[in-house]
């Protein structure tokens, strides 16, 4: 993937915790070369989201959808590939536009999506951040 041109997606919902986390450590490193969109499944992670210095921010299932047609790479929580996580805020079709986009897809391993992957271990969400962070920075890597 060339830098540049890339177009990367967070999706959070509930309170756009964990995409905010990953919104501060990217501006932290100074990662540059993409537009980076917060898209929510609610009004307030959104919000939260653009706080933390995301390019553009939109809401809501058809938001999920459009973005993820066009992203080059989608970031967020594990559950956002399983309809009725996050207490029930992704639809099956936010889910499925995710799981079937082009993008490469960082997912961080967050227990309380009810999705355990056998292999991850439990570490703290920063440091799960941080790794993905890490991945996000390698696939803009010219």
């Amino acid at each position: 993937m060339q830098s540049g041109t890339a177009k990367v997606v967070i999706i959070d919902g509930q309170g756009g915790g964990i995409g905010k986390a990953l919104i501060e450590k990217i501006r932290r490193e100074n990662l540059t070369g993409f537009e980076l969109v917060a898209v929510g499944t609610n009004a307030l992670a959104t919000s939260n989201m653009l706080r933390a210095g995301a390019d553009a921010g939109a809401t809501g299932e058809s938001a999920v959808i459009w973005n993820c047609r066009s992203a080059d790479v989608i970031l967020g929580a594990i559950g956002i590939i399983a309809a009725g996580s996050m207490y029930g805020e992704l639809s099956p079709a936010m889910a499925t536009a995710i799981a079937e986009a082009d993008a490469v897809k960082i997912l961080i391993p967050f227990g309380k999506c009810h999705l355990q992957v056998v292999g991850i271990g439990d570490l703290p969400l920063p440091q799960l951040v941080d790794r993905a962070v890490a991945l996000l920075a390698d696939q803009l890597s010219p």
